[in-house]
């Protein structure tokens, strides 16, 4: 009877994924609680005096070892957790700036910390209400953070919570702002770095001790004490301050390609020495990445091999997430020719010796660094991932005690920088093969802040914070979370995570939940149809590198998985003897031998599953091609129904209520305009904008005004006040005010009678007992009354 079912789910899948013209008018949901709770958490911010970088240098070895031992301890005491329920959470962050209508001068606005404690503040007072924001620290003085207070849960009327809670967070900072000030979900300060002294309110110096920055200042830093300890011992560790040169866009009238004499030595763009040649916006402190904005999202799975799962399928499609999303393509007052942050980044936290860099280094070796710093490490500490991780349990029908996994060995095709006792101690700990890879490759850093107090007084059998201390600051496109320690019997359980961190953020709360929801439900598609997204981790670095490029998501390839489904016997045109379940669906040939690799085990998890990422038969050179951005998401021939599909798919399956589904749909469409070009991105809106700016020269130059219009707009999209229909179709954002921010108490306490009498002088002149100052807005013969359906919003 089993099988039966299972044969007929198959091909209930294979039809449905095909169909795009299907759609299910009415769902039911039983919706029961869950009782877990689940807590998102930036960086490892811990309160303490840090040490300074040379002060830091003796313990660096004691807190690599430490580190493993916690890791181990760690997984020995949680390696068997099950059944955790799905909970998952975003996070956003916000810009604070501060603008001049008379003169349209805009400027970073530092008072991020008393907005966030501000904002906490208020959170207490109503932390009666079920759904609030929890608001933190970000890098810079002008940043926050915010998530929402619980986490949603694994149902679909969960993820309507989504924009929901995010328009509540705008309207929450917006109750907190000065006059002023605005919070817009930008990605980057246009003109960070190019106004001297005068970049923000209060103005800062240029330079200090912590970047020795010749374009910002030390004060834009948060005031936490990691930040800028952060920041200067990656400075020091490195040898130099970081040295980033981004592609400038090249306009009609850009100086520098009219100036710039191209020599013709050189590969690549580059001379010999390594320095780019072609024209570049110059950028030399961690806070031209550290403080660009992004996008977020944190799932708990039910145990760490889902966890282990999810983190190899994500890295496929960060990069391609990230080209959807692209918003960044300005910096330092000039336009990139680049869309996208994360190189940025990865070169603003490159804390790699020379001799780590590949290059000749005078000063090696380095005492106390990992390997005396001279290990090559061929990435920064803020990359796209180096290993997948999950281990199937079975390796083309060999048992994975065999420790041929093919992961390694078919996948990770690039060369790997291991801590080779860390890796020991890994395996004699009985920690397998590719995990055991995974953390030997992250301790191959050094820690960066370390605390006075806190090296051999922590406790590697009850604490993670060595491990942490290097795990936090590795940060790749995915991360793969350990349950942490509960400090107390009644501290809530947290599971096994999986963090996906490439995307970028968006103008509007509807994008930003679209994306994220469409992420949650490609999630759960891929866990449901046991499909496998696998292709060679130096064709995901490839994607990577592709999607930075300007309008990479409209014009750019990718390189993609062919078949996501078992592969069943017949012929792909590659000569090899296996076809796509979803070919064999289209042409009505749906062959049933797979019945047995469809097998399960205790915990429901499948062979196929199992034997990720190869599948049975099938030439691994013929299992990925180059997709357009379009069909990857809409599909592709017979053989690949599209990412979006499948979603809609698993919709189906689970029969999600209709409320639910109107609005996944909406989401889901606008993910395939964007997917189409029908939409641009963000990036594509910004470069526009600028370039249609009365005020451009089309020298690549932005201006003060610019950039003031530039990001005034921006806030007002977000807010619903100004429709942008090349990024949202015919998707209407309701405006958001500070209305109802909060709720209102009914409160008792004794007002004076100065103040009664005013409150009864407003209701002395009613015309009826029944008029107030607001019944204007409902006479019958106002312009409020009787709204067409068209103009009435759904606040999501």
């Amino acid at each position: 009877m089993r099988k039966e079912i299972r044969k007929l789910y198959r091909i209930f899948l294979v039809v449905v994924a095909i169909s795009l013209s299907q759609r299910v008018s009415s769902f039911t949901l039983i919706e029961k609680k869950t009782s877990s709770s689940f807590t998102l958490k930036m960086g490892l911010l811990k309160v303490g005096v840090p040490k300074s970088w040379d002060d830091s240098k003796k313990d660096l070895e004691y807190i690599r070892k430490a580190g493993v031992r916690q890791f181990i301890s760690t997984y020995n005491r949680v390696k068997d957790l099950k059944g955790d329920e799905l909970l998952w959470g975003d996070e956003v962050e916000y810009g604070i700036f501060h603008i001049d209508p008379e003169t349209k001068k805009v400027r970073l606005s530092l008072r991020a910390k008393e907005v966030m404690d501000e904002l906490n503040r208020k959170e207490a007072v109503h932390s009666q209400i079920s759904e609030g924001c929890n608001w933190v620290p970000e890098y810079g003085a002008w940043m926050v953070e915010a998530t929402p207070s619980r986490p949603y849960t694994g149902f679909s009327t969960d993820l309507l919570r989504v924009e929901r809670n995010m328009r509540l967070r705008r309207k929450r900072i917006l109750t907190v702002l000065n006059e002023n000030e605005i919070a817009p979900t930008v990605s980057v300060f246009p003109l960070l770095g190019c106004l001297g002294d005068d970049g923000s309110v209060p103005p800062t110096a240029v330079g200090g001790p912590i970047t020795e920055s010749e374009y910002i200042g030390d004060g834009i830093i948060n005031p936490h004490p990691r930040f800028g300890t952060l920041t200067a011992n990656i400075r020091q560790r490195r040898g130099s301050k970081v040295n980033i040169k981004i592609p400038l866009f090249r306009d009609t009238d850009t100086q520098e390609f009219k100036e710039l004499d191209m020599p013709k030595s050189g590969v690549d763009g580059y001379n010999n020495s390594g320095d780019m040649l072609r024209a570049a916006v110059h950028v030399d402190a961690m806070a031209f990445g550290m403080g660009c904005c992004c996008l977020q999202i944190t799932f708990q799975a039910k145990d760490v091999d889902e966890s282990r799962f999810i983190f190899d399928q994500l890295a496929v499609m960060a990069p391609i997430m990230m080209a959807l999303t692209a918003s960044t393509p300005i910096l330092k007052g000039r336009l990139l020719d680049t869309d996208a942050r994360w190189g940025i980044i990865s070169e603003s936290v490159d804390g790699r010796t020379l001799s780590e860099r590949g290059r000749a280094d005078p000063n090696a070796p380095h005492d106390y660094y990992n390997a005396n710093g001279q290990r090559q490490i061929y990435k920064s500490r803020y990359d796209s991932i180096s290993t997948y991780i999950y281990q199937g349990s079975m390796t083309g029908g060999q048992d994975a005690k065999d420790l041929s996994n093919r992961v390694l060995n078919i996948y990770n095709d690039i060369p790997l920088a291991i801590d080779e006792s860390c890796y020991q101690d890994l395996r004699e700990a009985g920690i397998d093969p590719a995990l055991a890879q995974h953390v030997a490759h992250l301790f191959i850093r050094d820690p960066l802040v370390i605390f006075n107090g806190a090296v051999d007084e922590v406790d590697d059998e009850t604490q993670t914070e060595h491990f942490e201390s290097i795990q936090s600051t590795n940060w790749q496109t995915v991360r793969w979370k350990p349950p942490p320690p509960r400090d107390s019997p009644n501290a809530p359980h947290i599971g096994w995570r999986t963090e996906f961190r490439s995307m970028e953020i968006q103008l509007t709360d509807f994008e930003n939940a679209a994306f994220s929801v469409f992420t949650v439900l490609l999630q759960r598609t891929i866990l449901t149809f046991d499909l496998n997204l696998y292709i060679p981790i130096s064709k995901v670095d490839a994607n990577m590198q592709r999607a930075h490029s300007r309008n990479s998501a409209a014009k750019g390839k990718f390189f993609f998985r062919r078949h996501l489904a078992p592969l069943e016997e017949g012929d792909d045109g590659y000569g090899v003897k296996y076809v796509s379940m979803f070919s064999q669906g289209v042409k009505g040939a749906y062959n049933e031998t797979s019945e047995n690799f469809e097998a399960e085990d205790a915990d429901g998890v499948s062979n196929y599953r199992k034997s990720a990422p190869t599948a049975r038969g099938s030439a691994e050179e013929n299992a990925f091609e180059e997709m357009t951005m379009e069909e990857i998401m809409c599909g592709k021939d017979d053989h690949y129904p599209g990412l979006i599909p499948l979603v809609r798919a698993y919709l189906d399956h689970i029969s999600a209520d209709s409320t639910s589904m109107a609005r996944l749909h909406t989401y889901l469409d606008f993910v395939e305009k964007r997917s189409t070009g029908e939409l641009i991105t963000t990036a594509t809106w910004v470069r526009n904008f600028v370039r249609n700016h009365p005020d451009y020269k089309q020298d690549s130059h932005v201006t003060e005004k610019i950039a003031h219009d530039l990001l005034v707009a921006s806030k007002e999209i977000g807010e619903g006040k100004l429709h942008a229909p090349e990024l949202l179709g015919d998707v209407q954002i309701q405006e958001i005010s500070t209305d109802g921010a909060y709720s209102t108490k009914l409160d008792s306490r004794r007002v004076t009678n100065q103040r009664i009498v005013e409150l009864l002088q407003r209701y002395t002149k009613r015309q009826s007992p029944f008029d107030t100052e607001f019944s204007s807005e409902l006479a019958p013969d106002s312009n409020n009354a009787e709204p067409s359906p068209a103009e009435v919003g759904i606040e999501f």
